[in-house]
C-alpha cells in the first residue's frame, strides 16, 4: 500500500506536521470510522469521518467522529443553506477522486466548502482519511482546519 496519495501530498505541501497509519480495510464493516477506530485501537471520537453531501445541490465536505450521526438541518445552517442531503457514492467518487472508504477532505479533485464538527477540535490529535482504504493521518485538529478553511460547527445529530 502506498502511504503517498493527493492527501498526503497536500498536506505535505502545505507543511502540515502529520503521520501516515495503516490498517486492514474491512469492506464489509458497517461502518468505515469505527471499523477504522477499532483496528488502530482509537477512541472513535478522535477517529474522524469524512462524509460528502450536497447543501442546496453544491458539494460539501463534513467531517464528523466516526461514532456520531450528521444533523442535515444543522449541516444545511453551517453552510449557508436551506437543505442538505448525502451524496450519493459515485458523485463522491467523480467529485473528490477518491474511492468511497478512502474519501479525504484534503488532495480532493477539486476544493469544497468544509465543515469540521466542533467536538472535534477538543482533541491533541485525530485521524483523518489519508486518501486510500486502510489508510489514516493523524495530525492536529486545528491544523486540518486551517488547511481545509473549515467552517467549524455543531454538526451533529
Amino acid at each position: 500500500m502506498s502511504k503517498i496519495t493527493p492527501a498526503t501530498r497536500a498536506l505535505a505541501a502545505a507543511s502540515i506536521a502529520f503521520t501516515v497509519h495503516t490498517y486492514d480495510y474491512d469492506p464489509d464493516a458497517e461502518s468505515i470510522g469505527l471499523q477504522a477506530a477499532s483496528a488502530l485501537a482509537e477512541d472513535p471520537a478522535r477517529v474522524l469521518k469524512t462524509l460528502m453531501a450536497l447543501v442546496d445541490g453544491k458539494p460539501v465536505c463534513v467531517i464528523v467522529p466516526s461514532d456520531q450521526e450528521i444533523s442535515m438541518k444543522k449541516l444545511a445552517a453551517a453552510a449557508g443553506g436551506k437543505s442538505a442531503q448525502m451524496m450519493k457514492p459515485p458523485e463522491a467518487e467523480r467529485v473528490t477522486g477518491f474511492k468511497v472508504g478512502g474519501v479525504s477532505p484534503s488532495g480532493q479533485r477539486r476544493s469544497v466548502r468544509t465543515v469540521i464538527e466542533q467536538s472535534a477540535l477538543v482533541h491533541d490529535q485525530v485521524y483523518i482519511n489519508g486518501g486510500q482504504r486502510g489508510l489514516q493521518v493523524r495530525l492536529k485538529p486545528d491544523d486540518a482546519r486551517g488547511v481545509l478553511k473549515a467552517v467549524v460547527a455543531d454538526v451533529v445529530a
